[in-house]
């Protein structure tokens, strides 16, 4: 079997493992890194999902990365300009030649002789196992299956004569010009679709059993535009990104802390919209309060617009059963449609079919406490990449490849090898792990690690908080261990069958 040894071995080569690579060079241009990428593209979730109209949910001044300005007219962007942004950042940082692609981790064990994760690699074409060790290991792949979406279980599925296509494999022969299209959904990918299966001539019909709260936003960020060509692009995107930041932290906060007016203000944004005749009561006022679930953003009112032309049709209800012409309501009413699109979520999985592994001894990532929503107690030199729910993706993972790279230069700077949460002799009280309603998250939350209920235990969910968190306070709640010597490091366990 081969061996290669590298200093750190980075764990996917979407926007959080770009990000990672770009931030641990720089700090460390002299140490060895690898990325692992099961697919064959930069990209990660943009690169998955090629449904028509795929967007960013957030702006991109701060969905976009600290240190690569947003260029782009375009605030809310497409799917395809996200791609373009992260190969560029990929190349222009030279952390492209360090990716393998077409390679999937399968196990870790952390060897404590040699104090390195071993890592066998799989080649997804092949089956061949590899074996990698590394002296720290930087999981960068989301939290959710790439294989395959979430999807109920529909009676009579298979009555139904035409194609049901879940979003997350869009076929790119599908054509839907002049088709009765059924969106089953009521989140951001529902949102997105329906609009732009309209440009492609498609008649739409949008189903959700229950509705949620939409937010419109112009596509273009009036302040970003003004300032381009008056000031340096990086005061110009630092200035637009701390403005969105702060913008969406007050409507978050505002939400949870005085939850009726800013209900009053959503519903009265879509009243403007979608006129006073509208049963915006029906359609689009959930039974929960905003934040309660994610606040979906629908860019230059397109979803709005095709609503009032009547190209979408909005329709609350329960579905009895599919059949061969549609679906059936528990009200009674048919739906005809010669396509159907179950827009239903995603399967959130942290670590899916990767066995963790401590000496051997198996790892069960539930019985663990995360650590700042950066490390995991017990794991040694062992990170995760996981942004916000309630605000953009990357200014989380941002914070954490800050806090990774502070973390190793210290240990560097004292000559430590090793360094792992330690739970406290007294203890962690749990608490919850998320506090959000959404369906993937409820469904996925026996899975996810556990929650303490004060730091460095829990997850804040708040950029200000983690900036002082990851940056400036001191790194407790830790045990650090000296170097082996080069004797210890001779012991090196056999490769894990497949």
């Amino acid at each position: 079997m081969t061996m290669e040894t590298l200093d750190m071995l980075i764990i996917g080569a979407g926007i959080s493992g770009i990000g990672a690579a770009v931030h641990y060079q720089k700090h460390f241009p002299e140490k060895t890194y690898t990325i692992v990428e099961s697919r064959q593209a930069i990209g990660g979730t943009w690169d998955l999902f090629r449904y028509p109209g795929i967007r960013s949910d957030s702006d991109m001044f701060t969905f976009g990365y600290k240190f690569k300005p947003w260029t782009s007219r375009k605030a809310i962007s497409p799917g395809e300009d996200i791609r373009a942004y992260l190969s560029e950042t990929a190349q222009e940082f030279g952390v492209d030649k360090n990716i393998r692609f077409g390679k999937r981790l399968v196990a870790a064990n952390w060897c404590s002789h040699t104090q390195c994760w071993q890592c066998d690699i799989k080649e997804v074409a092949s089956g061949e196992i590899t074996r990698m060790t590394s002296r720290f290991l930087f999981i960068c792949t989301g939290y959710y299956n790439y294989e395959q979406g979430y999807t109920p279980e529909f009676a009579g599925r298979d009555d139904f004569k035409g194609p049901i296509i879940h979003p997350q494999h869009w076929p790119e022969e599908l054509d839907y010009s002049g088709k009765r299209v059924i969106i089953i959904g009521s989140g951001a990918t529902a949102m997105t679709l329906a609009p732009n299966l309209v440009k492609g001539g498609a008649k739409v019909t949008m189903l959700q059993r229950s509705p949620t709260y939409v937010i419109g936003a112009p596509e273009e960020d009036a302040l970003a535009n003004r300032l381009r060509g008056k000031l340096p692009e990086k005061w110009t995107h630092s200035i637009v990104r701390w403005k969105n930041i702060l913008m969406q932290m007050f409507f978050y906060q505002l939400s949870k802390r005085r939850p009726v007016v800013a209900k009053r203000f959503l519903l009265g944004q879509l009243r403007q919209k979608l006129g006073a005749e509208y049963d915006i009561k029906k359609h689009f006022t959930p039974s929960y309060n905003p934040w309660d679930q994610r606040v979906c953003l629908v860019p230059n009112g397109d979803l709005f617009r095709s609503i009032r032309d009547g190209q979408v049709t909005m329709v609350t209800d329960h579905i009895e059963n599919f059949n061969a012409d549609g679906i059936k309501l528990q009200s009674g009413e048919q739906l005809n449609a010669d396509i159907i699109i179950t827009a239903t979520g995603l399967r959130m999985e942290l670590l899916k079919d990767v066995s963790l592994a401590l000496d051997k001894q198996p790892v069960n990532l539930p019985d663990l406490y995360n650590y700042k929503g950066v490390m995991l107690s017990s794991m040694p030199n062992f990170a995760f990449s996981v942004g916000y729910t309630n605000a953009s993706w990357t200014l989380k993972t941002d914070l954490v490849d800050d806090y990774v790279c502070r973390l190793i230069r210290y240990m560097d700077k004292k000559d430590f090898s090793v360094v792992r949460p330690e739970i406290p002799a007294e203890g962690i009280t749990e608490a919850i792990k998320i506090d959000l309603q959404s369906g993937y998250v409820q469904r996925a939350m026996d899975s996810l690690p556990k929650q303490g209920n004060k730091m460095p235990w829990n997850l804040h969910m708040n950029y200000i908080r983690d900036i002082w968190a990851l940056r400036y306070l001191r790194l407790g709640g830790l045990r650090f261990d000296k170097r082996v010597t080069a004797a210890d490091k001779e012991a090196v366990y056999p490769a894990t069958a497949e």
